[in-house]
């Protein structure tokens, strides 16, 4: 236990926890450092959150630290943050806890999710609270629900889904009776405002090594299926000819393979391809996928049912729309300029598609099919520089002509046509970025048939 006293004296000394403590312990109140804090120290890292257990009643804390920096936070129980510090008010002890004899801290630790979150510390005397067994878990690599698995699922159905979150990172197991709990419990997680702190729980996996591993433990308990159905239906479809794994498979490889500082980039990694079922052909036996990319319905209703918000779902979609745009080492500087106006009109960066195409390479199984190399990934990206350094348009908008000088060459009023006229023109101008000058864009508007803006009766277009 001393490398924990190390860690736990540390926190201390660099936080404003000591002093939140040492005020409880001069009122005569109880208070220990708790939860993932204990945790992450017998795990023997520096924990990121330091939290307070104590006996002090909210309106207790709002006394004694008075003047400072205090907010009433608790909604499922109560918590005040003290200088940024969260302070828990111990929860009432259940009946079972005083069946069994059990004291705070260990009455409050029971109502705990995990055992390894059971924990507390008491920085006054060096002693470890583990009443359920939380340590011995952790050198066992297991996960296990605290008590009774069925009564912390009752409580928090969301529950399951940290199980599967923590098992996931740390590379534990679920122990037997917590797994077949969240099996059976599955269908809980549907229950109403459990969305929002779903979508965290998934945000969070996203910093994982390989979060693969906690959609792996989603689906075998059943709980992917209700979270993110547009994935769980890809389980067991063979990839077609060109790959190697099941579509479910490859969506997780290629969020493996993303970076886990950028979160939403790597969910829509893990999701890119769950079109794929909707777009699903048979050809001469084996499953081909036309415009899988298009097919988003599925994928953008999971997301909104988990509430995701529009500049996250917008971000998603576009990787997702993009992510099958060629970028071949033959591929023209044409093509690349049309490439770039494609990603122009997502609101997409070339990094961010770049990143999605390397990632989709490497997370392939088939044998013929191997991940880009440096060399590779050096010579499309200097495509894209050589293009963006042509100062060539990638929008409408940036044509050398405005609307209305349109308008007074062509005599027309404002309306759809001068669209048409600056999309024509948009289309000349991707094709030779030349052309992106003021007279000669005069010139081929003068030079357009004006009948591509009128109706039969010589009536402009609107």
């Amino acid at each position: 236990m001393s490398f924990v006293t190390d860690i736990l004296d540390t926190i201390q000394e660099r936080s404003p926890v000591f002093p939140i403590l040492e005020t409880l312990w001069a009122a005569g109140f109880q208070a220990f450092l708790a939860g993932g804090a204990v945790r992450d120290a017998l795990l023997g890292t520096a924990p990121a959150d330091v939290d307070i257990l104590t006996n002090a009643l909210p309106e207790d804390l709002a006394r004694l630290f008075a003047g400072q920096d205090t907010e009433y936070v608790g909604k499922s129980f109560a918590v005040t943050l003290v200088n940024k510090v969260e302070v828990a008010t111990c929860r009432p002890a259940d009946k079972e806890a005083v069946a069994a004899g059990l004291v705070f801290p260990a009455t409050d630790l029971g109502r705990r999710d995990l055992t390894i979150n059971s924990m507390a510390w008491d920085p006054e005397t060096r002693t470890l609270a583990d009443p359920f067994g939380g340590q011995k878990d952790i050198e066992a690599k297991v996960i296990r629900f605290t008590r009774d698995p069925f009564d912390r699922i009752q409580e928090d159905p969301v529950r399951m889904v940290r199980a599967c979150r923590f098992a996931a990172g740390f590379g534990f197991e679920i122990e037997a009776d917590s797994f077949n709990a969240i099996r059976a419990c599955a269908h809980k997680i549907t229950a109403q405002g459990t969305a929002d702190r779903i979508q965290r729980e998934i945000v969070k996996s996203m910093g994982m090594d390989k979060p693969s591993g906690f959609f792996n433990l989603l689906h075998d308990t059943g709980l992917l299926a209700l979270i993110l159905p547009s994935l769980d239906r890809c389980s067991d479809m063979d990839g077609g000819p060109h790959h190697g794994e099941t579509v479910f498979e490859h969506n997780l490889l290629v969020g493996d393979a993303l970076p886990a500082s950028m979160p939403i980039l790597r969910l829509a990694g893990f999701l890119h391809d769950t079109g794929k079922v909707d777009a699903l052909e048979i050809k001469d036996g084996r499953n081909t996928f036309p415009g899988h990319q298009k097919c988003t319905r599925a994928m953008m209703a999971d997301l909104g049912r988990l509430r995701f918000s529009g500049k996250d779902m917008d971000y998603i979609h576009a990787l997702v729309r993009g992510h099958m745009r060629p970028l071949k080492s033959d591929t023209s500087p044409k093509a690349v300029r049309r490439l770039l106006a494609m990603l122009d009109n997502l609101n997409l960066s070339y990094r961010d598609f770049l990143r999605m195409r390397i990632a989709d390479k490497k997370g392939n199984l088939n044998p013929v099919k191997k991940p880009y190399t440096l060399g590779d990934i050096r010579l499309r990206l200097g495509k894209i520089l050589d293009a963006l350094n042509e100062q060539t348009p990638f929008n409408v908008n940036g044509l050398d002509i405005s609307g209305r000088e349109i308008q007074d060459i062509l005599g027309l009023p404002q309306g759809p046509a001068i669209g048409k006229v600056k999309a024509l023109l948009f289309d000349q101008v991707l094709e030779d970025p030349s052309l992106n000058q003021k007279k000669t864009l005069e010139e081929l508007v003068r030079q357009m048939d004006q009948n591509c803006f009128t109706d039969s009766n010589g009536k402009v277009i609107k």
